[in-house]
């Protein structure tokens, strides 16, 4: 039966039993309303870790201003069934007076450079800077051995990555791939925004995605492919943030190089933002 903590020193006092019985621990963390893509990111940490805690907390900093913390959905009796389905030991239930004991306005806040100002950072100010703040501060509760990420938020997994090299955290990174519906949608709690006209639209994202990687792969320009998979998304109703083809850490790659590549997608239809990518 899976546990749920709401104190701090609770989850420690659980978290260090385990330690001092030499067991590896393995986080997840989660804003909660879970679905097939977080349970396999529980399944995924069990694979390196005897123990698997998860964290369900819907973080304030992270949302900016016209983004509405308030409507995030919120399912607490579905996630800890479904967590509990998928492996996981502990869930971790913080309050916001427990994270951000001093307020959200005083609280210290994480800045990682470089990765966290492009693509997703320029079209959400300061949104890393709630993500890298709210995990620091998991990563302190929990003291994990091991942590799942998405790669559905392929730069928020990179931005992870540096902050967690820069900052010596002596905790393995791991990346769980894309979970999609059978229309190739990726997996996202931001689905059950869409209206049921927008949701068939919403799968042009992968086909796009598909085509952006054939059409690197054929040789054309970056630049063009870019364009071209703008001009697609705009025609099928998408208001297009960014269509791009990045190499592993973001930087731009040269036309003609051939070292691994990632295209990424972040678009609204209607009110809804929905975000992919495709390694390639």
């Amino acid at each position: 039966m899976i546990e749920t903590i709401t104190e701090l020193d609770a989850l420690r006092a659980r978290v260090n039993g385990w330690k001092r019985e030499g067991l590896r621990v393995g986080f997840v963390p989660t804003m909660g309303n879970l679905h097939a893509g977080h349970y396999s990111l529980v399944m995924l940490a069990r694979q390196y870790a005897d123990r698997v805690v998860s964290s369900v907390f819907v973080n304030p900093t992270q949302f900016g201003p016209n983004e509405d913390f308030t409507r995030y959905p919120r399912t607490p009796e579905a996630d800890t069934t479904g967590l509990e389905g998928a492996g996981c030991d502990v869930l971790w239930l913080p309050t916001v007076e427990s994270m951000y004991p001093f307020g959200v306005e005083l609280a210290a806040r994480i800045n990682v450079p470089g990765v966290s100002g492009v693509l997703e950072g320029a079209h959400r100010p300061g949104h890393f800077d709630g993500v890298c703040t709210v995990v620091t501060r998991l990563f302190n509760q929990v003291q994990p051995d091991v942590a799942a990420f998405g790669k559905k938020d392929f730069q928020q997994l990179a931005v992870i990555r540096q902050m967690v090299t820069d900052l010596a955290f002596p905790i393995e990174i791991l990346g769980g791939s894309i979970v999609r519906e059978s229309d190739g949608l990726a997996m996202s709690s931001r689905n059950q925004y869409l209206s049921a006209d927008e949701r068939p639209l919403a799968a042009e994202i992968r086909k796009t995605l598909l085509a952006m990687r054939d059409a690197a792969a054929s040789g054309r320009p970056r630049q063009e492919v870019e364009a071209e998979a703008s001009r697609r998304l705009a025609v099928a109703g998408f208001a297009v943030d960014y269509a791009v083809i990045r190499r592993p850490d973001l930087s731009e790659p040269a036309d003609g190089e051939k070292s691994g590549k990632v295209a990424l997608i972040a678009a609204k239809l209607g009110k809804t933002r929905l975000i992919d990518n495709l390694e390639f």
